[in-house]
């Protein structure tokens, strides 16, 4: 938390001082108000339903936002951490460089959670559905992707229970299991953070170059250039202010699409407007596949504005198994847990995933159906690359919208990326160097493995998207399928640090065999479907998509179950925590004892796993039964006063998310605020 002290006292100590906060405008006003300082959409250059792929902006554009501005911030961020060195007397350790020191509060918790989780994808792939399916689209991408955040909070929270001293999940695997069982999860775990860094530099290059036709291989390479500059300096703390930093403008940006689709733009003409051009696009444009009966349209009456979608259900079914995997199994979200105080694990990840679900549900909601209210024209194959968002935002606002989605994406994609970073560098430095190379390791040794590996993968990112886009492969394509490749590892994680009774035969049967059954079962229905062709169009189907993460996530857990049940042995979690230790060499004796003396109630922290449970299974209900489904099976197409809730539903969620995440941090600062201002050098 002293990072973000520093920085945020910087930015908004005049405010603070004067105690004017509460007299703050509330966030979506403001988004209101900045709107007049944007010529009107014919001035800016907006023509409706027109969008040329690489014409929007000049080429030096993409060139400013993706050295210039990545410059800036790892400027920003780096002269950041040297102030709390200066000011704060803050040493970097190998444990403050890869855990931020164990003392994140819930605020930032739950803001870095926030940033991890939108990717690319949550704001490209999310309107894509919403152009495809309509509605659905956008609650099924949010609602599919934000359970499994509410539901990792009972992974967080048996973690401070049962291994507070571990600094990777994978530490706790070896643990239990072995040497043998921790290779296997380890590949997982390395696979998994490689499909995430490839998701977010293909949606990130692909928009770079559609919007300003700068070379989509050269964009891949030097977007994480400038994530690696600050992640290199400041670790997993760098990383946390990045991501309050850029969690703060992607809701700024989100607010002005709102209010620019709803409120302003004539070309829309509001929410009554908008809502009479998607019953027109219905009627010329309908929605007929995929459909679970042939002959019948995919979506109630062809309607965008229906829950009732084969597609957005496909989708929805799809993105709940998948992204099981890219949280349980992506170090990113271990790392966060391991970060937080333990008091702050569940409430940061309930309020962060709760937050999330604005940022998908809403953009996609207002842009992803601006692109079909105003008939935007792309090709398949665009609209694959996730390029609904800026063609309509083009559409809208002209260069302006052109400029804002760019900013938006690279603060998402660098966000994301220096969480996948620092994830790797633990990984690495930890389960492989430390375990396998050099045991004893220093804390200076660690630290210099960590800051190698940021380096080397912070290059390899790059080169990774580059293969993938030789490969032919889209960011829909890679989105669907991870669950596929990564998934079989969800039950068999969680159930390692959850139950007693697993066993090492029975994890690394579930994840191995899980993996080669939906690997199986993903191209033999593709191969139904293609009359025996195999290749990326027939892979990246709906249904051999489905059936694929479906098995990969079922079967897995059925066989670890069953293999554990059957060896019938029982782990005593004693156990666990000798062989997890802290490396504490190379840190200050009054940072050691801190860290030593760290808030581990036995009570409280029970207390703070039941409360996971019951809020994280009622929040996962609520989303994914009780909401959508008698939405689904009533066939309901939404009239104009439904389709107006829908919509004033989503601009309170954002806006009422946008206040947690920018202004929690802030608050629960405060008592760093008089250190800072006080102009006292840190002794030595």
């Amino acid at each position: 938390m002293r990072i973000l002290e520093l920085l945020i006292s910087q930015l908004f100590g005049v405010i603070l001082l004067k105690r004017n906060l509460a007299l703050l405008l509330p966030l979506f006003a403001i988004s209101i108000a900045s709107l007049g300082l944007i010529p009107d959409a014919d001035a800016a250059g907006a023509i409706s339903g027109e969008f040329k792929l690489g014409e929007v902006l000049d080429e030096s554009v993409g060139w400013f936002i993706v050295v210039g501005l990545g410059m800036v911030f790892a400027g920003i961020i780096s002269a950041e951490i040297k102030l709390e060195e200066k000011y704060l007397g803050v040493v970097q350790s190998s444990e403050a460089f890869n855990t931020a020191g164990r003392v994140i509060k819930t605020g930032l918790t739950a803001a870095a959670i926030v940033s991890a989780w939108t990717w690319a994808a949550t704001l490209l792939q999310s309107s894509t559905v919403a152009y495809l399916y309509g509605v659905s689209g956008p609650f099924w991408y949010a609602a599919g992707a934000s359970i499994q955040v509410l539901l990792f909070g009972i992974l967080a929270i048996e973690l401070k229970r049962k291994a507070p001293n571990a600094h990777t999940f994978l530490e706790i695997i070896r643990a239990r299991f072995g040497a043998g069982t921790h290779k296997v999860f380890l590949g997982f775990a390395l696979t998994c953070n490689m499909i995430v860094t490839g998701m977010l530099l293909l949606g990130g290059a692909a928009v770079v170059n559609g919007l300003t036709g700068m070379d989509i291989s050269l964009a891949a390479m030097l977007i994480p250039v400038g994530v690696m500059i600050y992640t290199l300096v400041g670790g997993l703390k760098a990383t946390f202010v990045a991501d309050y930093m850029h969690t703060v403008i992607i809701f700024i940006v989100i607010l002005t699409f709102v209010s620019m689709v709803f409120f302003i733009s004539p070309i829309t003409g509001g929410v009554e407007g908008m809502y009479n051009k998607l019953v027109e696009a219905a009627s010329l444009n309908p929605v007929l596949e995929p459909t679970f009966t042939p002959g019948e349209p995919g979506n109630a009456m062809g309607a965008y504005l229906t829950m009732a979608s084969a597609g957005g259900l496909i989708f929805g079914v799809i993105n709940i198994v998948g992204n099981f995997g890219t949280v349980f199994v992506d170090q990113a979200y271990w790392q966060r847990a391991i970060a937080a105080q333990p008091s702050a694990t569940v409430k940061g990840f309930l309020l962060g995933g709760m937050c999330w679900f604005a940022i998908p549900f809403t953009l996609a909601t207002t842009m992803g159906l601006t692109a079909v209210a105003l008939d935007v024209a792309l090709t398949p194959e665009q609209v694959q690359l996730g390029l609904v968002v800026p063609a309509a935002a083009s559409v809208l606002m002209g260069e302006i919208g052109a400029v804002l989605v760019l900013v938006m994406l690279f603060m998402a994609v660098t966000s994301a990326g220096s969480a996948e970073l620092i994830a790797v560098s633990s990984l690495i430095t930890y389960d492989v160097y430390r375990t396998y190379k050099n045991p004893k390791a220093t804390g200076k040794q660690l630290l210099k493995v960590s800051r190698g590996v940021i380096v080397a993968f912070g290059l390899g990112m790059g080169m990774l998207a580059v293969v993938l886009l030789g490969m032919g492969l889209s960011l829909g394509f890679v989105y669907l399928a991870m669950g596929i490749l990564i998934g079989s590892a969800v039950i068999p994680i969680a159930l390692t640090i959850t139950w007693s009774r697993t066993t090492r035969g029975g994890a690394v049967a579930g994840a191995i065999i899980g993996v080669m059954l939906s690997l199986l079962t993903w191209t033999s229905v593709a191969a139904s479907e293609a009359n025996g062709v195999i290749d990326i169009g027939s892979l990246g189907g709906a249904f051999p998509m489905l059936y694929g993460n479906v098995v990969a996530i079922l079967s897995s857990g059925a066989i670890c179950i069953i293999i554990s049940l059957a060896q019938n042995k029982k782990y005593d979690w004693k156990e666990l925590d000798q062989h997890l230790s802290l490396v504490t060499d190379d840190m200050h004796v009054d940072s050691a004892a801190e860290l030593e003396k760290r808030e581990l109630d036995e009570i409280q922290l029970k207390k703070a796993f039941k409360f996971s449970l019951k809020g994280g299974g009622l929040l996962t209900l609520i989303v994914i039964i009780f909401w959508p489904m008698p939405l689904y099976f009533s066939g309901y197409v939404f009239d104009f006063g439904f389709y107006g809730l829908w919509v004033g539903i989503a601009i309170t969620w954002v806006t009422v998310a946008s206040a947690f995440i920018i202004g929690l941090p802030i608050i629960e600062s405060r008592h760093g605020f008089a250190k800072v201002f006080s102009g006292k050098k840190a002794s030595a």
